[in-house]
């Protein structure tokens, strides 16, 4: 597997965070690799875990977007990792499951955004802070018609 970084955002703060959402929405590759849609909820999800960094990993970690290309299948993927150095998840299971939350929310954030990714998977050990990383593959019948 290729990977390609596509950026690394600290995220320590509001301002932070704007930033990543922004570039990603006009990031070339993702434009060209999957529809408006698509990349509007890609952005979403990144939006979410820089959300979850500032809130509970202390604004102390990172989003890294990458592009990685499968050549012997000929597929492709857009994967957003976040790293943080808070106090790590409590039950990595339970926040997966619809209104869990230990920060007052919703609890819709990590289980809409493994809905909205092809697969999200959490590295955590209690003390020691956590990795979320999820993956959208490019699917040909999703990417826009364009004329040329």
């Amino acid at each position: 597997m290729n990977r390609t970084t596509l950026g690394r955002f600290d995220i320590l703060a509001d301002a932070d965070l704007h930033i990543a959402v922004l570039k990603l929405r006009s990031n070339i590759r993702l434009r060209a690799s999957f529809s408006s849609a698509d990349v509007a909820m890609i952005a979403t999800v990144a939006s979410e875990f820089g959300r979850n960094i500032l809130k509970y990993g202390g604004a102390r970690g990172y989003l890294l977007v990458s592009w990685i290309e499968d050549q012997t299948s000929g597929d492709s993927a857009v994967e957003i990792q976040a790293v943080d150095y808070g106090p790590g998840f409590i039950d990595v299971a339970a926040s997966l499951k619809d209104h869990y939350s230990t920060g007052g929310t919703l609890g819709l954030g990590l289980p809409g955004s493994a809905r909205i990714m092809d697969s999200l998977e959490i590295e955590s050990q209690p003390g020691q802070g956590a990795t979320v990383t999820a993956k959208k593959w490019a699917k040909p019948n999703a990417r826009p018609n364009r004329r040329r």
